[in-house]
């Protein structure tokens, strides 16, 4: 295989996409299906080539494509093809681009290591501790993913016909990918020194803008060899979905891959609490340093505690407001610090400080939309605070600077609010639903992070371009760009992603249906 994992994971998630163009653009989702089972095989057609991005190309390979299960020559010479079903054909490509994503991982791993990590002239110019939180753990990183690949391998030549890799990845989560763990959670840090370097050391960045250009690094940066662990992990729980999605249903292959999800899912999500931990409370002191309390002071430094949203609204004034008065003098500034348990209300003093004057526990909070607004009172909204710190009910009349910016203010104040659009959580039938056709990174707390070829449930939208979205594959919400996305039109092929993440989520729904029954004991 010639790709960097970076190329080749572009690569498919780009065919991805288009695969699922191609589903939604027909009626019945199996007409499809030869698209799936050879995935990134097809070489762009006239109509998606206007649509998809440039394809790249490999480092051996002329023809642009990758080395399928079913096109290795061992394959076709068996005659095995005319024996095996075509759901148990697309079955063993998804088990072999498990194995061969690994194969591309592994080989952008050893250039992060070769070409950057133990080249003579960086070593002179980084300090050992500015090395170490650069790299981190990489080498033990590394060592996992060629132990890894190396089962994996062993398992693929056994026979021509791959039994199984789920029962690979789940011994290999359990008892080596916590280096994923310490590796991530060194994001922050990395991230920050790497700028650094960038800043304070001319012959730093010289030499790194060196070796970005040899042509073993097809042109991707050094930052993005960095980053591959993350994604890595990351994308292999969505490989075993796929697996999942593919494994005939109450049969042993269904319960390794299940247990495999589950704990991918697990190391996933300490991933991601590592990463967020060390923001979050660098976030919250940040912060306890511009409160002023005008009221009883309230502790803002929580292990438990973290910031959802912030930022400036406009309250109509005086105690009995009315929505008859119309002029703009009535609004003056107040600044909101929403965390995930507690509201603080301020207004913003000289010198970068905010003086506290109301605060409530959030799950006291209620918002109300006002209906048949005039201009003066659009994008405008009741806030109650059933609770303050007054132990007394109170009410503001707030004014948002956008419809979106209102929707996503009442969407965090109170979560369990009712959207347009019901969630996967419900188990609805349909659902509007977009898919991701280009990256998007979180600029906000409210935001959410998007891949390319995600999937997301709609669950409101405003008309300046902004949507409440939950990712099928995590459950995990938030707001994104509309023009990041396209709709999935077809409500077959809508019923068949929920239909999919159902299944590969009931092991999560059977365990919160018995943590519920406990509950209730």
């Amino acid at each position: 295989l010639g790709l960097l994992y970076q190329e080749y994971r572009d690569k498919s998630t780009r065919q991805e996409i288009e695969t699922r163009r191609l589903q939604d653009s027909q009626t019945d989702p199996e007409e499809s299906s030869p698209s799936e089972e050879t995935l990134s095989e097809a070489e762009p057609t006239s109509t998606t080539e206007n649509k998809a991005p440039p394809q790249i190309s490999l480092l051996r390979n002329s023809n642009s494509r990758f080395n399928l299960w079913q096109d290795l020559p061992e394959i076709r010479s068996s005659g095995v093809l005319s024996i095996l079903q075509p759901d148990e054909i697309k079955l063993q490509e998804a088990m072999f681009e498990l194995v061969t994503s690994e194969a591309s991982y592994y080989k952008s791993l050893n250039l992060l290591v070769s070409h950057f990590m133990e080249n003579d002239r960086l070593k002179k110019i980084l300090h050992q501790s500015e090395a170490h939180i650069l790299f981190s753990n990489v080498l033990d990183v590394m060592a996992v993913s060629e132990r890894f690949l190396l089962d994996l391998e062993q398992r693929v030549e056994e026979n021509i016909v791959i039994s199984d890799v789920c029962d690979i990845v789940y011994q290999h989560t359990v008892n080596h990918f916590s280096v994923y763990i310490t590796y991530v959670s060194n994001q922050t840090y990395q991230e920050r020194a790497y700028k650094q370097l960038l800043q304070d050391k001319p012959a730093f960045r010289e030499l790194i803008s060196q070796l970005e250009l040899d042509p073993k690094c097809k042109g991707l940066s050094f930052s993005s060899f960095l980053i591959l662990p993350f994604q890595r992990i990351t994308r292999l729980k969505l490989l075993v979905q796929n697996i999942l999605k593919k494994v005939e249903e109450k049969s042993d292959r269904e319960t390794t891959a299940l247990d495999a999800h589950k704990e991918l899912e697990t190391v996933v999500k300490a991933c991601n609490e590592g990463v967020r931990k060390m923001s979050r409370t660098e976030q919250m002191i940040s912060i306890q340093k511009k409160l002023e309390f005008k009221i009883k002071s309230v502790p803002i430094i929580s292990h438990s505690r973290w910031l959802l949203k912030q930022g400036e609204l406009q309250q109509m004034n005086g105690p009995k407001t009315s929505r008859t008065l119309r002029t703009k003098k009535l609004f003056r500034e107040i600044y909101l610090f929403l965390f995930n348990d507690l509201l603080v209300i301020c207004r913003q003093i000289p010198g970068d400080k905010y003086q506290v004057f109301d605060s409530a526990p959030r799950g006291l909070l209620r918002v109300e939309e006002l209906e048949d607004q005039g201009q003066s009172l659009a994008n405008v909204f009741i806030l109650r605070l059933l609770e303050n710190a007054d132990d007394r009910e109170a009410s503001y009349m707030l004014k948002a600077s956008s419809q979106s910016e209102m929707k996503r203010w009442m969407i965090s104040l109170a979560p369990n609010r009712r959207t347009k659009f019901v969630s996967f959580t419900s188990r609805l039938v349909d659902c509007p639903q977009i898919q991701c056709v280009h990256p998007y990174v979180a600029q906000q707390p409210d935001e959410l992070s998007l891949e390319l070829a995600d999937v997301l449930n709609i669950l409101d939208k405003t008309d300046d371009g902004w949507i409440f979205g939950e990712r099928l594959h995590d459950q995990e919400r938030g707001w994104f760009p509309s023009s990041m996305g396209e709709e999935i039109l077809n409500p077959k092929i809508r019923a068949q992603n929920l239909k999919e993440c159902f299944r590969v989520h009931k092991s999560d729904d059977s365990q919160r249906r018995k943590l519920g029954s406990r509950n209730r004991q």
